[in-house]
């Protein structure tokens, strides 16, 4: 395969982004940034293409499949507070519910979040819908899905573990990708958007759980530009 013999794109990825961001370029296994993430949110297009002989593609192909969602346990309580509050102190304006009121709707609030959430999880134990799951292939252990999504320290697991601080969005096989030359290698590609960065971190981790495979990775900035994905519409880019 023409790309075993120089740097893969998950090399050259790391590379380009430890000059651009020296200070972001620690090696994987080491100290996170303080504050991975921006406050506001880029969702970045990438397409990787993942190569290599049949059977270790088969392998792959299994291992990364899955419901492409991060089974983080909710604080149910904090996130009706929070409601209560945001209700009660409107950014502008008046509050337009009384206290007895918020307290009813962020009550109503929660248990829909916990409705949904629990549904979620129920479908993600058989769902193989995402072809390329990043916490099936790295996972997140449980004592950082305890902490939720939006605890510092698990975002910074996140980074320092995969690169990128939240789950892959849009994640969908490209068609007509297989290698129909030959019964002994197989080829795959996958389009995903990203939160700020690439999952570079994760793919250097992927390299060396899976050597027989080969990785390219291509951000798809114009694309991006044409057309941003549905949950970054209407965001403006820093």
């Amino acid at each position: 395969m023409a790309k075993q013999a120089g740097r893969s794109q998950a090399d050259e990825e790391a590379s380009l982004h430890s000059r651009q961001n020296p200070d972001k370029a620690a090696a994987p296994d080491a100290a996170p940034m303080s504050s991975p993430a921006p406050p506001y949110t880029d969702w970045l297009r990438h397409r990787l293409t993942i190569s290599g002989p049949a059977e270790a593609m088969a392998r792959f192909r299994a291992a990364a499949a899955g419901p492409g969602l991060i089974p983080w346990v909710l604080d149910l309580g904090r996130m009706e507070e929070d409601w209560r509050l945001q209700l009660l102190a409107p950014l502008e304006g008046e509050p337009a519910i009384s206290p007895a009121g918020a307290r009813i709707l962020s009550r109503r609030l929660r248990d829909a979040a916990a409705a949904n959430h629990q549904a979620a999880l129920a479908r993600a134990a058989a769902d193989r819908g995402c072809p390329f799951d990043l916490h099936r292939l790295v996972p997140v252990p449980a004592a950082i899905l305890a902490l939720g999504p939006d605890d510092p320290a698990a975002r910074r697991w996140l980074w320092a573990q995969w690169g990128t601080t939240r789950a892959l969005r849009h994640v969908r096989a490209m068609p007509g990708m297989e290698d129909g030359r030959s019964r002994r290698t197989d080829r795959m590609a996958v389009e995903f958007w990203s939160a700020d960065w690439s999952p570079w971190r994760a793919l250097l981790r992927l390299r060396q759980d899976w050597p027989t495979l080969v990785w390219d990775l291509r951000p798809d900035y114009q694309r991006e530009e044409e057309g941003a994905a549905p949950a970054a519409r209407g965001r403006k880019r820093r």
